[in-house]
């Protein structure tokens, strides 16, 4: 996928297989605790059955950067399966928390196992402080099979997610974000009754796999920070899918 405005990328993850409840609010740096980076993309798919004017969509690998989506875009509802539990997910399911973290990945991307464990590692640390997680993998599973409903749900219970691994078989929840490649990472806040809108697209951090810079997740993070403890998120944002 690729980011807009100043977006960034990383790494695609996987559904865990055991219900999670979402936690409560607080706040606090992750930085100092972990560290992560990758990006990748993941190919598009569009039912048989569907309408022919539907075009295919094809998600890039972190060389692809996406100009669809700016600060301010309101979060779009969704609808979506979890493979792992069998729960469908909406958007309002997040209404009463203060800020939500969309990530596109998938089970595949080299991009996203160069951050698989870190991604998890960072939401746990920061839902246990007020934040909402949710990930949503839109591959084919034509073109990937290894991305399938099945497979995410594997992963994410080998990689014990907790947050929700999403499947988007149409791809239309892509298309609603803007998202072009993985992992690509959608920061959004939400004051009172205000819909969510979007304060940071950019990346993980400035690790790569092909680089030596360790990973720590810094960008997400401090971003992360900043809209739990009500400061504003600085404007200007890598973007994730560039390759070194």
């Amino acid at each position: 996928m690729a980011v807009a405005a100043g977006g960034a990328t990383t790494a695609g993850v996987r559904l865990f297989s055991v219900p999670r409840t979402l936690p409560a609010i607080r706040t606090s740096s992750f930085v100092t605790t972990l560290s992560f980076s990758k990006l990748g993309s993941f190919p598009g798919r569009v039912r048989s059955n569907e309408p022919a004017r539907k075009k295919l969509l094809v998600i890039r690998a972190a060389r692809t950067e996406s100009q669809g989506v700016s600060l301010g875009f309101r979060a779009p509802n969704f609808q979506l399966p979890e493979p792992l539990t069998g729960k469908t997910w909406t958007l309002e399911d997040f209404e009463s928390y203060p800020a939500l973290l969309v990530m596109f990945i998938c089970n595949h991307c080299p991009f996203v196992k160069h951050l698989k464990k870190d991604i998890a590692k960072l939401s746990n640390f920061y839902m246990k402080k007020g934040l909402a997680v949710v990930a949503i993998s839109s591959n084919s599973v034509a073109t990937h099979p290894q991305d399938g409903p099945q497979f995410m749900a594997e992963d994410a219970k080998l990689y014990n997610y907790p947050f929700p691994y999403l499947y988007d078989e149409t791809q239309d929840v892509a298309r609603d974000f803007g998202a072009v490649c993985t992992p690509e990472f959608f920061l959004f806040k939400k004051d009172g009754r205000r819909p969510f809108e979007l304060v940071y697209h950019g990346q993980f951090d400035d690790s790569r796999p092909s680089n030596s810079v360790p990973v720590t997740g810094r960008d997400l993070s401090l971003a992360i920070d900043s809209v739990l403890s009500g400061q504003p998120v600085p404007s200007v944002q890598k973007p994730r899918c560039i390759l070194p």
